[in-house]
């Protein structure tokens, strides 16, 4: 099986052709909005940080910055400042220059004299980029040049009785075609860890699941919280989720079979062609996606009992429920129907018309989000505000 892409000067293969408008800051994110309006092919998000954050905080921000310019659906970047953010342009550009060599411009917003002024220079900028981007040809490439994000959110029982299982299947398959796919949602794991650490390739790998684990507890144990009093979410236990075990039990289903060979902090750069993975993300459904696309899933596939309409403004994200009820009150948002395991359908077929569906998105095929022009995403915090 293969699918239609464009190859980058970083060696990787892009499924979308996009032109990044990159706010450093939520200072610069009005100014990236307007250039983004006025320039077709450009892509945008709306960054409520890089500002007033201690360096770990900080780094999350500049991690997925620098992990969505490098992307491979992005041909190039126009990175736009304030000026005056702890996010420094000379520090957003250099982050991105040490994932990749696609094309950067500059625009600091205080440097030039105001916002009209940042955003003529911005649409001239963006426009000759798009111009470049648009004499690229598709060519066809294998499965194994995809890295694939996996997520749930608005988790029902049938999440891990169907949807889950049909992801976790698309995840084998794309392991054994000699791709990527990144099991995501640190949270939940809780209560399954030990599942997945016996999967783990060696012993670093093994330790690395209970480290993460155990890490993201105690950091909610440091400021007198306790992880299960917000998750499962009241939206899980209206549709039938109990414990927060209970919901990992059916979270890590996504990872299929294959054993685990490494360990990802959050949206840091993952190896292509790696098998699959695991990226430590929060179980915050934008928050997790984002991590993963800056980690390089050209693609996401998302799984969703209750129904969510959550997208990304870089990747495809491909939405899919267990439940067939969900599936008919929200087929605006969501892309497959994978009921029919929970009533003796095939997984073997449902696997086949998924992989296929993750081909055609691969190829240029619109999910439902992206129909929709769904973009919305956050970054996972550390600590509060300095």
């Amino acid at each position: 099986m293969t699918f239609y892409g464009y190859q980058r000067p970083d060696g990787r293969v892009g499924v979308r052709n996009k032109v990044l408008i990159l706010p450093a800051s939520v200072c610069a994110s009005d100014t990236a909005r307007i250039i983004a309006q006025q320039v077709e092919g450009a892509v945008t998000f709306n960054n409520q940080l890089g500002c007033s954050q201690v360096a770990s905080d900080q780094q999350y921000v500049m991690d997925v910055m620098a992990g969505y310019a490098a992307n491979p659906n992005i041909y190039g970047t126009v990175v736009v400042s304030l000026g005056c953010e702890n996010c420094q342009m000379d520090l957003v550009v250099k982050a991105i220059q040490e994932r990749t060599n696609k094309p950067i411009r500059q625009v600091i917003i205080q440097e030039v004299g105001g916002t009209l002024k940042a955003a003529d220079i911005g649409v001239r900028y963006a426009k000759e980029l798009t111009t470049q981007a648009s004499l690229l040809q598709k060519m066809p490439f294998p499965m194994s040049e995809l890295i694939i994000g996996t997520e749930c959110g608005g988790s029902d029982p049938t999440s891990g009785l169907a949807a889950n299982v049909l992801i976790g299947e698309m995840s084998d398959r794309i392991v054994a075609a000699g791709g990527t796919s990144i099991l995501s949602e640190t949270t939940e794991f809780i209560g399954a860890e030990h599942i997945l650490a016996r999967r783990a390739i060696n012993q670093e790998v093994h330790n690395r699941i209970y480290e993460i684990v155990h890490r993201y507890e105690h950091a909610m144990h440091l400021v007198g919280e306790e992880i299960r009093e917000g998750n499962p979410a009241p939206g899980n236990k209206a549709g039938g989720i109990t414990t927060l075990e209970e919901k990992s039990l059916g979270c890590i289903h996504k990872g299929g079979h294959s054993p685990i060979m490494a360990v990802y902090d959050y949206a840091k750069q993952v190896k292509p062609k790696s098998g699959l993975v695991i990226m430590d993300t929060p179980g915050n459904d934008p928050a997790s996606v984002s991590a993963m696309v800056a980690g390089g899933a050209q693609v996401v596939v998302f799984s969703t009992g209750r129904g969510t309409p959550t997208g990304n403004p870089i990747a495809p994200v491909i939405k899919i429920t267990g439940n067939r009820m969900t599936f008919a009150k929200m087929e605006d948002n969501i892309d497959v129907d994978a009921s029919s395991l929970i009533y003796g359908g095939s997984l073997q077929q449902l696997g086949d018309d998924l992989m296929q569906l993750v081909s055609e998105v691969a190829s240029g095929r619109q999910t439902k989000a992206e129909s929709l022009g769904f973009t919305e995403m956050s970054i996972a915090r550390v600590c509060n505000f300095v």
